[in-house]
């Protein structure tokens, strides 16, 4: 008999949590009000592996792969969704009928955001996405054919954004010389020896477009600058092997917990932001190579060496509080009512939510010597 109670007990639990889960399933539409800009999403809810809710996003007025929800949880009435790439939680009460979710988009700042259970008189149309931009040939070696540079004037300390704007254009703000030999180079600044001082304070606005079709990968855009570096700055160096403060990263102990990206994309995209408690660093189809040099330059105040062994190409997410030695890194956190919590440091981060270790040592670092460089030449 007491098999038998508990067998309908835990049978009575299963189809609970069944039924919670169905009556999120569907597609719920609402509109994220931000300023004079509306922003309309669709949240297709659907059923995973083992029967785990799973949600997609979808701009309807800006058409392009869906997002996919991190995790979405409901406990009685809430809701909970997780879009860890973008820095979002969202938080909503469901309705007594099941057809409306009132709740809060945060994205550092919170917005309300409510949404309706579509039928199929109601249901906005999931926009199709647009066709996949066509790529640069794998073994091409391609040159800027068209470069504006320009001095940027606005006062700026920091580059403000290094993008490549379908179908195949260019583009930097504010940056300076040593700027882009980083970029171009994939080193730290204490890896440039012998620029003029200049090289930092003098800040750029560059265009260029290849002159190879298609949409150019990352090493294919450092190939190209490059060849601006040496053209139009006149740049000259050599290498060397000094020994200098850097960290390693290596796999912890507890094995990598990095997930390969689900993006079929060419190119990877790489941001600071807000996280819970802290700033976060977000990988979006890159490698680690990729990752490192935004963290050395962006983050750290040294060189990072790669020890992993790891070659794929991953979406991750790292939220840290930053320290004394990362003034350029302001601590963000998101700010949602529960985010009372402060996130731990980079180093533990790297640990606890990567599964990845930096260890700060003195090694054989190599460095760019700089024997010759000028101001650029005139358009």
């Amino acid at each position: 008999m007491k098999k038998l109670l508990l067998w309908m007990w835990m049978s009575l639990l299963m189809s609970g949590a069944a039924l919670q889960a169905q009556e999120l399933v569907g597609q719920w539409q609402g509109t994220l009000h931000q300023g004079n800009n509306d922003l309309r999403l669709i949240m297709k809810v659907f059923k995973g592996d083992n029967s785990a809710l799973k949600a997609d996003f979808f701009a309807v007025d800006h058409p392009g792969q869906p997002i996919h929800a991190t995790s979405i949880t409901r406990d009685g009435t809430s809701i909970k969704i997780a879009i860890n790439m973008m820095g979002v939680n969202y938080e909503g009460a469901l309705s007594a009928d099941g057809k409306t979710i009132n709740g809060t988009w945060t994205q550092a700042n919170p917005l309300p955001l409510n949404f309706t259970l579509s039928t199929k008189e109601t249901a906005w149309e999931i926009p199709a996405p647009p066709p996949p931009p066509k790529l640069m040939a794998t073994g091409a070696n391609p040159t800027f054919d068209v470069a504006t540079i320009k001095p940027n004037d606005s006062n700026a300390t920091h580059m403000q954004g290094l993008n490549i704007l379908p179908p195949n254009k260019f583009r930097t703000r504010a940056s300076s010389l040593t700027d882009l030999i980083e970029f171009a180079y994939q080193i730290q600044d204490k890896q440039l020896v012998g620029a003029p001082d200049w090289a930092n304070k003098d800040r750029y606005d560059v265009d260029a477009i290849p002159d190879t079709e298609g949409l150019p990968n990352p090493e294919q855009v450092r190939i190209m600058m490059r060849k601006l570096l040496a053209d139009r700055f006149g740049l000259k160096f050599h290498h060397e092997k000094r020994e200098l403060s850097a960290f390693t990263l290596t796999v912890a102990k507890t094995g990598s917990k990095l997930k390969p990206t689900e993006s079929t994309g060419p190119l990877p995209g790489i941001g600071m932001g807000s996280g819970k408690g802290g700033t976060s660093l977000r990988l979006f189809n890159g490698n680690l190579d990729e990752f490192i040099s935004f963290l050395q330059t962006r983050v750290l105040d040294r060189p990072v060496v790669n020890q992993t062994g790891l070659t794929g190409r991953y979406d991750l997410v790292v939220t840290f509080t930053p320290d004394d030695s990362m003034p350029g890194v302001p601590v963000i956190a998101s700010k949602t009512e529960d985010a009372t919590e402060t996130a731990p440091s980079l180093f533990e981060a790297f640990q606890q939510q990567l599964g990845l270790k930096l260890t700060a040592e003195k090694t054989p670092v190599d460095v760019i010597v700089i024997d010759h460089v000028e101001k650029p030449s005139a358009n």
